[in-house]
């Protein structure tokens, strides 16, 4: 799973790929490095922030919360993102995870990617 626990909420890792034809979550896949990601396609620009801006928009839509309790903490520049969902940790992740696990459901584990 894509997900890490954190002192403020649950960590998510992102794959995100901008000027996409479409804003959609791909499902879950395993980078070159072995990491689970999720990935995520939005038809942002990578921009002056656009990008991370749609795919926090995104989530928080998906995820049917605030997008103000989403926050980029790592990869602001990168495709790679860490994205902190802000609130209790225990709650927070059992949140993430139920969401992941129906993502998963509607799309299957690719391979490296």
């Amino acid at each position: 799973m894509p997900l890490r626990q954190s002192a403020a909420g649950a960590l998510l890792d992102v794959r995100l790929s901008p000027g996409a034809a479409a804003n959609r979550i791909d499902g879950i896949f395993i980078d070159g490095e072995g990491r689970p990601r999720l990935k995520i396609r939005v038809t942002t620009v990578p921009e002056k922030g656009k990008a991370n801006a749609a795919l926090l928009k995104l989530l928080a839509k998906s995820l049917k919360c605030g997008k103000g309790r989403f926050e980029v903490v790592a990869g602001q520049l990168d495709r790679n993102k860490s994205i902190l969902l802000q609130g209790d940790a225990a709650e927070t992740e059992l949140e993430l995870t139920r969401w992941l696990r129906a993502i998963m459901k509607e799309k299957p584990e690719e391979g490296t990617g």
